[in-house]
């Protein structure tokens, strides 16, 4: 479960105060693979930041009774001079887990052969990705935070990222952001739309699909 508490949070843009979450107050279910919709610039990606603590509201709060992981694809998740290596043992003594055993789960599942030992900054947005999400997902949460990242690769490797990521959503929720509908359908079993700082949830995703279609008309 995760409750939104007269969430509110604003930029400041040319001088002027710009609203994105607007006294959010809703509830979200657990066991639900959720698909987070909004046209650009809603804040799809300032809500995950909010939910994983990256990103501190204006006023409000976000309550949670499990874990969650950190916003995979965030391009600011891992240290860019570290190798892929360093990163994944930083995270594993920060998250309290085994590090041998995430090490090798990461090195096989994101296939970055000989970049795993370089620095994140000689890094493409595709290994990046690779990375970030291998290691979110060889770590159990009970809410992954995911903007993307499953769609980097070739066909073979979308498949396994798939898999994994079915794997892991059959004992834990999902947020996910996404443009690609066929992707939103394939991982997704219900939805939010984020319009104009407020968050409508639908047990339906095609109900969700559809609202957001008609935003975007």
């Amino acid at each position: 479960m995760i409750r939104f508490e007269n969430l509110t949070k604003s930029f400041r843009v040319n001088g002027q105060r710009q609203v994105v979450i607007d006294n959010l107050t809703a509830e979200l279910p657990s066991g639900k693979s959720l698909a987070l919709l909004g046209r650009n610039g809603a804040g799809k990606s300032t809500l995950l930041q909010l939910i994983a603590g990256t990103l501190q509201p204006d006023s409000g709060r976000i309550l949670s009774d499990g874990t969650i992981s950190w916003p995979v694809g965030f391009g600011a998740s891992f240290h860019r001079e570290l190798t892929g290596a360093q990163n994944v043992r930083f995270v594993a003594r920060i998250y309290g887990v085994d590090t041998d055993s995430l090490l090798a789960f990461v090195e096989n599942f994101a296939e970055l052969g000989a970049h795993y030992h370089m620095p994140v900054r000689s890094y493409s947005a595709g290994m990046r990705g690779r990375l970030v999400f291998g290691t979110s997902m060889g770590i159990h949460f009970d809410t992954y935070l995911v903007d993307e990242v499953t769609a980097v690769g070739d066909q073979q490797f979308r498949r396994k990222s798939k898999a994994v990521f079915l794997e892991r959503m059959k004992t834990s929720s999902a947020i996910m952001v996404s443009h690609e509908m066929a992707q939103v359908k394939a991982f997704c079993n219900a939805g939010l739309v984020l319009d104009r700082g407020r968050v409508t949830y639908f047990d339906d995703l095609d109900e969700a699909i559809d609202m957001h279609e008609r935003l975007l008309a």
